[in-house]
């Protein structure tokens, strides 16, 4: 697997031995987007996944709310205060990778 990487131009990391800490943060994250988007895709070529997971990464990171950061994206600015409360009656649903990826934004 090096030499293909490598072949890519991708740079390999290696992690100590009986470190099971070190990669807790990306495995989870490949776990997530495997589970979530590649799982239910059929992937034809490299664009194809390029194309998907750049779609994937953007709403993950702009727009999926995180319970840590008091379901705000890991982008997105803070609202001003410590908290701001939005009506949510009027809302619009865009839906990305064929329905698979749902962004909910208010209408308003």
């Amino acid at each position: 697997m090096d030499e293909l990487f490598r072949s890519d131009g991708i740079r390999t990391i290696r992690t100590r031995v009986r470190a099971p800490r070190a990669n807790v943060f990306v495995e989870r994250w490949i776990g997530t987007v495997g589970r979530e988007c590649l799982d239910r895709i059929l992937i034809v070529n490299r664009g194809h996944l390029e194309r998907v997971l750049r779609i994937y990464i953007r709403d993950y990171n702009e727009h999926r709310p995180q319970r840590s950061l008091g379901q705000r994206a890991p982008i997105e600015e803070p609202p001003p205060g410590s908290r701001t409360v939005i009506d949510l009656d009027p809302v619009r649903r865009r839906d990305l990778l064929g329905g698979l990826v749902h962004e909910y934004n208010a209408a308003g």
